[in-house]
């Protein structure tokens, strides 16, 4: 290669590398905004919730930009035992306005939209740090469901950037939930989903959120910004300009859940009461059903205690659902196989009882808020164990 092409490379590359840089330097013009963009709940549990995200629109550059901070990919290595472990990366990404309300209008959601009352200083300001922000070496992030989720980035990157110059305000907030009562507000339609939800997570989201709490949810973040102030020269105006509703939702009839977990364990409970009526009318054992309630329950048990221990979710710990699912019932279940009972099976019913009592003593107590689903299910394994403790003291006399 001679010396002239290299020099015509090098300029290439110098003019390339000063374009991108303008680029990541762009300057907007007096006519640009800064939004936040709420969006309601979608028709999966994944979206129950809403969503939130930044919105940077200038119409003389041509530019309108969604900065989303809820992107995380599933093709990325060991995802899913990075969420079972609580290691969940999130990104921030980038994408079309148009693109991103099409999303929306096909999942049929409403969307809203709060102009920010900023100076094109501010604006200006805001966009270099959602652009940086953005990079590929900046954009990743831990995901965490009640404190660091797309939501509570909002207020986050508003207040990283503006500093003292915005106050938000909690008056607004005057009810007083725990985040299990948060979540039930957004879970009720989806009854399989707020099970496995009230039987992975402990007793710590039975406390009560404070207020800044709230904010993991979009609805509360979209409050926080309209009782928000931000201080102009030596005035306070409130932090939003305008908001409008871009999207609205198409009203539809959900379809009535018969297998729900309430009906399905109920049905399972009758099951169990009713083989246990039988046994005692004919002084016999089933030993299908009874390895099957122990294995089942063991694993249950294992998984929560795992989810406890061995992951860094910061709501599974402390979940005494273990009480009724016991991991050591796992073991046990291949003793049940036996046509003979070893002699401390009614022992260890025994302390299966008391920790099923434990459990209805937290419940009323409040400590943790365990499914309703369970009801069912907890009088059905009171009544068995209470029978085989008897039917063993009998076959051991």
């Amino acid at each position: 290669m001679n010396l002239d092409k290299i020099k015509t490379y090098s300029f290439i590359i110098i003019v390339l590398f000063s374009f991108f840089q303008l680029k990541a330097q762009q300057q907007l013009s007096t006519n640009a905004t800064v939004s936040v963009v709420t969006c309601g709940p979608g028709n999966e549990l994944y979206s129950a919730f809403g969503h939130s995200a930044f919105r940077v629109s200038d119409p003389i550059l041509g530019l309108d930009k969604i900065y989303n901070y809820g992107t995380f990919d599933f093709n990325a290595p060991n995802f899913y035992l990075n969420f079972a472990k609580g290691k969940l990366i999130y990104l921030l990404s980038t994408s079309d306005f148009s693109r991103f309300l099409r999303l929306y209008q096909y999942e049929n959601r409403w969307v809203k939209i709060q102009v920010l009352n900023l100076s094109s200083e501010e604006i200006q300001h805001m966009f270099n740090f959602l652009e940086n922000n953005a990079k590929q070496e900046n954009r990743d992030y831990q995901y965490d469901f009640f404190y660091d989720n797309c939501s509570t980035k909002i207020e986050e990157v508003v207040q990283s950037v503006l500093k003292d110059k915005v106050v938000f305000s909690n008056n607004h907030i005057t009810s007083n939930k725990s985040h299990r009562d948060l979540i039930t507000d957004y879970t009720k339609d989806f009854k399989w989903g707020k099970f496995g939800i009230d039987l992975a997570l402990g007793s710590v989201i039975d406390d009560k959120a404070s207020k800044n709490d709230y904010k993991f949810l979009p609805d509360y973040i979209f409050e926080a910004f309209k009782n928000a102030t931000i201080q102009k020269n030596s005035n306070i105006e409130p932090l939003v300009n305008k908001e409008m509703t871009i999207l609205k939702e198409i009203p539809f009839e959900k379809p009535i859940e018969y297998l729900s977990p309430l009906n399905v364990i109920f049905a399972i409970s009758l099951l169990i009461i009713f083989i246990t009526y039988k046994n005692h009318q004919k002084s016999k054992r089933n030993k299908t059903i009874d390895f099957t309630i122990y294995f089942f329950t063991g694993i249950i048990g294992i998984v929560v205690l795992l989810l406890w221990f061995a992951s860094s979710h910061t709501a599974t710990y402390k979940n005494y659902n273990f009480l009724w699912a016991f991991a050591p019932n796992i073991v046990v279940a291949f003793f049940m196989l036996k046509s003979n009972l070893p002699k401390w099976i009614s022992f260890y019913n025994r302390i299966l009882l008391m920790l099923l009592i434990s459990m209805i003593l937290l419940w009323v107590l409040k400590i943790q808020v365990f499914n309703i689903a369970l009801i069912p299910l907890i009088i059905a394994l009171g009544i068995r164990f209470t029978y085989l403790i008897s039917f063993n003291q009998k076959s051991n006399s």
